[in-house]
């Protein structure tokens, strides 16, 4: 079983971390018992944030009676102090505990320093010498503010999207948080559902012995999955290295991650569902896909007024508007009995 540790903070964490996003789409029971088995069987990092409705309150729900066996990682998204501090009080009531390990700054567009114009760094150091936190972390999808938390020195754990879709900048953020001694948190091991193979996702992290991937899980058979490589990790073996190179191949490039920064659309488009739609289809099967509901979730983007919020908001610098047209226009082909033939986007 193996160990990661995250950087300067001293924490010494399972290579597997349980990312709790997804956990608010299930029950209260279901999901402790989730949080439990993943426990039960060496886990013990747990990533949330206040962001995610229920989230917090599942994990104090299921795991306060063994806090001081576990890592909880969770995060805010407070433009002010006021807010900052209302976020870190809910958070350590629903968690049920009196701090939390890595409080980390939730996305946010530029990096928290001392004596900026919004006051939250210092806020986290109050918080931090009153021991409500113990670490101050960042997360982010923008590569300049990553390389500004990392050359700043005042965060000691990066949260940051990684797979083996990522780039090669993304690989040497990996590389430069390793010299200095951050932590490294992978989100998005799966690329949101893209990435189909957990075992080739799980041999592409296992090459880097600083990063700590968070697996978003919500039903048991995927824990199950990734309990079952913690003792026999998939090799990066021939097989493995040709899916990677044939997924990245068909996905690499200007794809939608769903990180659902572009929401909320002023015309009620499900931007994070139906920009990747085209790719969803090609990776899964497509009855869900093809439902009603999802028919009248894609026919909005039809509405879409070209006001280009949602590019201006898209830490990849997509063109937005573009994709969705394009995944429209898939879709209505599938629709109509047409193959769609794999394209890189």
């Amino acid at each position: 079983m193996t160990s990661v540790r995250l950087g300067s903070t001293g924490i010494v964490v399972n290579k597997n971390g349980f990312g709790a996003l997804p956990i608010q789409r299930i029950t209260k029971e279901e999901a402790a018992k989730l949080l439990r088995k993943a426990y039960d069987n060496g886990i013990n990092l747990f990533d949330t944030a206040r962001a995610y409705s229920d989230s917090e309150e599942k994990i104090g729900y299921a795991l306060s009676d063994v806090r001081d066996n576990i890592i909880i990682t969770s995060k805010t998204m407070a433009k002010n102090v006021d807010d900052f501090w209302k976020d870190l009080e809910t958070s350590l009531t629903k968690l049920k505990t009196d701090h939390i390990d890595v409080y980390q700054f939730h996305n946010p567009p530029f990096c928290p320093k001392p004596d900026d114009q919004y006051g939250l760094y210092e806020a986290a150091l109050k918080a931090k010498e009153q021991g409500k936190i113990l670490h101050i972390g960042i997360t982010n999808h923008r590569q300049s503010v990553a390389n500004e938390a990392i050359d700043s020195g005042l965060y000691e754990t990066l949260q940051f999207p990684f797979c083996y879709l990522c780039s090669d900048a993304d690989i040497e953020l990996v590389k430069k948080c390793k010299e200095h001694d951050m932590g490294f948190i992978a989100m998005k091991g799966l690329s949101g559902g893209l990435i189909t193979n957990s075992a080739a996702a799980y041999a592409f992290q296992a090459q880097f012995d600083n990063v700590v991937p968070i697996w978003g899980v919500q039903r048991e058979y995927e824990l199950d999955e990734f309990l079952s490589y913690m003792d026999n990790e998939p090799a990066m073996d021939g097989e493995i290295k040709a899916l990677i190179e044939a997924d990245r191949k068909q996905l690499y490039g200007s794809f939608c991650r769903a990180c659902g920064y572009c929401m909320p659309c002023p015309v009620g488009i499900e931007i994070n569902t139906c920009a990747r739609m085209s790719l969803l289809l090609r990776r899964s099967p497509s009855a869900g896909h093809l439902s009603e509901a999802s028919q009248a979730k894609m026919m909005k983007i039809k509405d879409c007024l070209h006001c280009n919020k949602c590019a201006s908001k898209c830490p990849y610098g997509l063109n937005t508007p573009e994709l969705l047209a394009r995944n429209l226009k898939d879709y209505e082909e599938i629709l109509a009995g047409k193959a769609i033939e794999p394209y890189n986007f």
